[in-house]
């Protein structure tokens, strides 16, 4: 029996229908994830299964006793409560005898009989373990010492998602639908989050992204695709195959049903207007093989393909940069030479100094010491996580225009704004379409095509993942697979960073920048073995009167006899087996060379020619073969 239960939903927005009849359900222990392009009315589907937006017709129905908890990318909060009230604002009595408890606790001018009152209070609703549950959801989360005294009103949006989220967390509900959870977490928290909701006993709802979180945590996936749903039962690599499987039968139908429908209009058109002679079934069978008929087929793929600004032989040069606010230390004495076609994913818990670096890297912040010097041919695009800026009156396409009447193409070709837009997924009735009225999916990727409508050389991405959807974010990564740039992703999304990034750099407390060969999850299966090895190492022995040594500083990555070995990026796996069949055909070349220097066939010139070109095969033989076994030494 389903907990949570849609029927005929229907729901139109901006003129134009979600969804029309949309049924749904959801089962104790299911754990769904609601996947599809922005704008497909996602968002707009969860607010109504929690209750909070009606449907223009249709009916949601929830299991008696079943409570239901709703977390959105926009959390909504009483501004004139504090965090502490912000969650524990339940009407459940265990977290009210909680709430009561911590806050006598910490003050510390509390009388004993308060304290045994709130002691008696936690022994009679046995909330001693969920005690210690919520104190691990706040400490994961960040939520402690005077954050919780702190007005919701002045929290930062990545803050605010946080409290948003402990306050589900701590409800425990039946059923708990999240919209885009891992949004403003930091890895660390996300990979902790990861495993608390991949438990049988829960029952999820919920909208992300982040693939690997898919794979890890939902059991079935609902594709929402021009106002129907599609149900695959497994996990996000088993929705790839069968969604392709379901798109090739369903072009096969359409196409059918057109070829039908062309016959069967000739025989309708035919017929008298007195219809009651008809074929009373052929009459049906033809509407609906009309309304088969009008079903959009996928389109073209989203192609990001523009050109990149020529680049010189300097890009940027950062010697010791440092940099502080207060007596907080974010970046002490960082040096390096970024070089041509670098793949830097930048990582470290939220306020450590990412966006820091990445605005001293482009002039927008400067550093306390240190210099920045950048190469006169670099070009930076940066994409920030701030939100699209832009007049209430402007149109998609004025967006555009602000930037450039015409966008050049990696091919040399030219077109149009209108054009480019198309490339984006922006039809033409799309574009004259007020800003205000896109998702906000749909504003992140007419943000990313202003930045790549500049050509840069230097592409500079802060959470580029962040409400784009998964079309666009395969899409988004083949383009950058090929872009010629240097490139610097901040972002919390595991699987982006692992097909991207050659390099990670981390920030490490007290402004230290590692530099680590590999991509994320090369670091973090490294920094785990770090860990156990660690807390496997017995402590030293000192004398009682000996003073404490200082931990030494550790010594460089590249010095360090704990490095591991590097491990190939996606894109170095590929180079590899590409390098191998260009090998493979060099020497076939160098073969027939040598049949024809051998058989004295040629004349004079031939024989000049052939040499020539044998001279040559064997230069590209020799560069890449020691390519090729420096690529087998960590493939």
């Amino acid at each position: 029996m389903n907990l949570l239960s849609a029927e005929n939903l229907s729901k139109n927005y901006a003129d134009r229908w979600l969804f029309r009849e949309l049924n749904f359900g959801l089962q104790q222990g299911q754990r769904v994830a609601l996947v599809g392009i922005n704008g497909s009315g996602k968002t707009t589907l969860l607010r109504i299964l929690a209750g909070l937006e009606p449907p223009d017709s249709g009916e949601v129905s929830v299991r008696k006793d079943t409570r239901v908890a709703f977390l959105g990318q926009q959390p909504v909060f009483d501004e004139s409560l504090n965090v502490e009230q912000t969650i524990f604002a339940s009407q459940n009595d265990t977290l009210a005898a909680i709430r009561d408890y911590e806050h006598v606790v910490n003050d510390p001018n509390h009388s004993p009989n308060d304290l045994q009152r709130v002691m008696e209070l936690m022994d009679t609703y046995n909330a001693w373990d969920y005690d210690a549950q919520v104190k691990q959801i706040l400490g994961r989360l960040g939520i402690l010492g005077d954050l919780l005294e702190r007005p919701v009103s002045k929290l930062s949006g990545g803050q605010r998602k946080r409290v948003a989220l402990a306050r589900v967390l701590i409800e425990e509900p039946d059923v708990l639908i999240l919209d885009e959870p891992t949004n403003h977490l930091d890895l660390a928290t996300i990979e902790w989050l990861e495993n608390r909701l991949a438990t049988p006993s829960l029952t999820l709802l919920m909208v992300t992204h982040d693939r690997y979180f898919l794979d890890r945590v939902a059991n079935e996936i609902v594709e929402l695709d021009q106002g129907r749903v599609h149900r695959y039962q497994g996990n996000y690599s088993y929705f790839v195959e069968k969604k392709a499987e379901r798109e090739q039968m369903e072009t096969v139908e359409v196409e059918k049903a057109r070829n039908l429908l062309r016959k069967e209009l000739e025989w309708m058109r035919r017929q008298p207007q007195a219809r009651g002679t008809k074929q009373k079934a052929r009459i049906d069978a033809f509407y609906e093989t009309q309304e088969k008929a009008k079903t959009k087929l996928k389109g073209p793929d989203l192609e990001l393909s523009v050109k990149t600004t020529r680049q010189g032989g300097k890009i940027i040069e950062v010697e010791h940069l440092h940099k502080q606010f207060g007596g907080k230390v974010v970046l002490n004495d960082f040096s390096y030479v970024f070089k041509k076609k670098d793949r830097i994913g930048l990582i470290g818990p939220n306020g450590a100094g990412k966006s820091t670096l990445l605005n001293m890297l482009t002039g927008k912040l400067q550093p306390d010491s240190g210099v920045v010097d950048a190469g006169q041919t670099t070009v930076f695009g940066y994409y920030t996580q701030t939100e699209l800026d832009f007049d209430p009156s402007q149109r998609v396409i004025d967006i555009v225009k602000e930037v450039a009447e015409v966008v050049e193409m990696a091919d040399g070709s030219q077109v149009t704004a209108s054009q480019f837009l198309q490339h984006f997924q922006f039809p033409p009735a799309q574009q004259y379409t007020l800003v205000s009225k896109l998702s906000g999916g749909e504003k992140r990727r007419l943000q990313l095509l202003r930045v790549l409508i500049k050509n840069p050389n230097f592409l500079i991405l802060d959470e580029p993942t962040n409400d784009l959807d998964i079309i666009t974010l395969n899409i988004l990564e083949d383009f950058l697979l090929n872009f010629q740039g240097c490139l610097i992703i901040v972002s919390h999304d595991r699987y982006f960073m692992d097909a991207l990034v050659e390099q990670v750099f981390a920030l490490e407390p007290g402004g230290k920048i590692r530099q680590f060969p590999g991509n994320y999850t090369d670091y973090r299966e490294w920094q785990k073995d770090q860990d156990a090895e660690t807390a496997a190492r017995p402590p030293k022995a000192t004398a009682s009167a000996a003073p404490v040594a200082a931990p030494p500083t550790p010594a460089p990555m590249a010095a360090s006899a704990s490095t591991p070995k590097r491990k190939a990026t996606f894109a170095e796996k590929k180079e590899y087996e590409n390098l191998e069949k260009e090998i493979e055909q060099l020497e076939a070349l160098k073969q027939q060379l040598i049949e024809k220097l051998n058989s004295g066939t040629g004349n004079h010139q031939e024989l000049a020619d052939w040499a020539a070109q044998l001279k040559r095969t064997d230069q590209d033989l020799d560069s890449k073969g020691e390519r090729w076994l420096e690529l087998a030494d960590f493939v």
